[in-house]
């Protein structure tokens, strides 16, 4: 073999290789034949003519995404920050138009990206765009839906991802926030402190009717009590002045037989001498004596008067 003919088969080997070339599952090539469009190839092995035919290049048909910050004004003179992620994917039957009729998709989806957000956002408040950032994201789909089918593009979906107003404005928002919140929460505990009182004075009125049923029970039974001894001391002759005056005296002295039983104590009787308790019965029979005399007195000058 002569050394020319090693530079002839390297030349065919490079010949018969490029030849082929593979394309790639979800890609469109581009072969141009002396700079004219001739094929758009899918995926698998092809074949073009060396030194004539080249690829004149690739196009993804899987969903790309391209995010857009885009700097604008609301309705009420707040600067807020928008990041819309548009979702799109070359059209597989308009892989020609997405080729040739765009250099830079990318920087025209951006245009169509920020001409529709700065004509939406400002005809909102600031807290509608927050609540309807749902209607950006289909006003910017629609918009670009119009504007890039005729270039072989296809929106998949947009959405608004992020929604950053300036740093002063979030401090205020929330200082708004915590301070309604401090409301309700006040609110709340008056609502309950109200509450706790309500009931603290019905307990309290239901512990007074109680005790004052039960003071009633105790007196009235304390008064049947002393109407049967009463009765018992009747039948053995004693009359119910003298009756009376008895218990009052026996009373008292049950109350200082428990008085002595009882240490530490602070209740003080009087009055407390020895000769207390006859004197008390003496005073007591001399004045339901003198009080029986002044009745009848009355009943005798009513009757003279009727007389």
């Amino acid at each position: 073999m002569s050394i020319l003919s090693i530079p002839i088969i390297i030349i065919c080997l490079f010949i018969f290789i490029s030849l082929f070339f593979i394309v790639k599952q979800q890609t469109a090539v581009i072969v141009e034949r002396f700079g004219k469009f001739q094929s758009i190839r899918h995926s698998g092995l092809q074949l073009k003519i060396p030194l004539v035919d080249r690829i004149a290049g690739r196009l993804s048909l899987k969903i790309q995404q391209l995010d857009v910050i885009i700097e604008t004004k609301t309705l009420d003179d707040v600067f807020v920050r928008l990041k819309v992620s548009v979702q799109y994917k070359v059209i597989k039957e308009k892989v020609y138009d997405a080729f040739y009729k765009l250099d830079y998709p990318h920087e025209q989806i951006t245009s169509y990206v920020f001409d529709v957000v700065r004509a939406e956002v400002p005809k909102m408040k600031l807290d509608d765009v927050f609540v309807k950032k749902d209607d950006i994201a289909l006003a910017v789909k629609a918009e670009l839906n119009d504007a890039m089918s005729d270039y072989g593009f296809d929106i998949i979906k947009t959405l608004v991802t992020d929604i950053d107003p300036d740093a002063q404005v979030k401090q205020a928002m929330n200082r708004i926030n915590a301070s309604e919140r401090e409301k309700i929460a006040a609110q709340f505990e008056g609502d309950a402190a109200r509450i706790l009182i309500v009931e603290k004075a019905k307990a309290e009125a239901e512990s007074k009717r109680l005790q004052g049923q039960g003071i009633a029970d105790q007196r009235r039974e304390i008064a049947r009590g002393l109407e049967e001894s009463v009765d018992v001391l009747n039948r053995v002759g004693i009359n119910s002045q003298e009756a009376s005056a008895l218990i009052v005296v026996t009373q008292h002295y049950d109350t200082l037989q428990a008085i002595g039983g009882e240490t530490n104590t602070n209740l003080i009787l009087l009055p407390n001498s020895p000769q207390a308790g006859s004197n008390m019965l003496n005073d007591m029979v001399a004045s339901f004596t003198a009080s029986n005399q002044i009745g009848e007195a009355m009943k005798n000058s009513k009757k003279k008067k009727e007389e």
